[in-house]
């Protein structure tokens, strides 16, 4: 008898782990690790010294923010930055910078994003998420979640990089089960940069033109 599948809260929170390392990574910061542990808390909220937090609804609810330090929010914009060719001495010195809360704002909506894809990939079902929003904070700030969920859980994840500077996730959901009734085949994401390769590869070298074969005798009876 087939084992039947069952994918929980804490699979789903894994899988949006899993996005925060690989769009970091990414943007030019590889080492980025998180806590193998996870808490359980009351409630998500905003902390200092910058927080960000998306809305998403779909086939499930939730919110995700993220806390960074200032410390961790500093490394991570300046090896962004530095990953794409900008100079160390044109970045800002500041995380209360509106270019350092743009680029991290930026960052959180990639990690959203491929957190979708994924859940559209694994869970064959589909979320949507709001405009991420960003702000440098001095006190904690607690965010309600704008929607209905029946059993609510809030989990926390410690991330930490490479210079050991540390952040935090918080994600709030309807305590739900996804269970597999049978097999199916996972469709890989398509890469775009592969699509346009592929059709520059089969992409003719060069055009052949056809002109259209014309009856003679018939223009002519036609006075052409």
């Amino acid at each position: 008898m087939k084992k039947t599948q069952i994918i929980t809260t804490d699979d789903i929170l894994l899988t949006l782990c899993q996005a925060v390392s690989s769009v970091l990574s990414a943007a030019g910061n590889p080492a980025i690790s998180h806590s193998p542990m996870v808490q359980k808390i009351q409630k998500t909220c905003l902390r200092p010294d910058l927080g960000c937090f998306v809305l998403f609804d779909g086939g499930f609810s939730g919110l995700v923010i993220i806390n960074f330090t200032s410390q961790a929010a500093m490394e991570i914009y300046r090896k962004y930055m530095m990953s794409m060719g900008m100079p160390a001495d044109e970045l800002a010195q500041f995380h209360t910078a509106d270019e350092v809360g743009n680029v991290m704002g930026e960052l959180m909506n990639q990690i959203v994003g491929d957190f979708t894809n994924k859940v559209r990939q694994d869970l064959h079902t589909s979320i949507n998420q709001s405009q991420p929003k960003m702000m440098a904070i001095n006190k904690q700030v607690q965010i309600l979640i704008n929607t209905q969920l029946d059993q609510p859980q809030a989990r926390r994840v410690t991330f930490s990089t490479p210079e050991h500077n540390i952040f935090y996730m918080e994600l709030a959901m309807d305590k739900t089960e996804f269970i597999q009734l049978q097999d199916f085949e996972r469709t890989e994401q398509e890469n775009p940069d592969d699509i346009l390769a592929n059709a520059q590869q089969y992409r003719p070298e060069s055009t052949v033109s056809i002109q259209p074969e014309i009856d003679d005798d018939f223009m002519k009876n036609l006075g052409l």
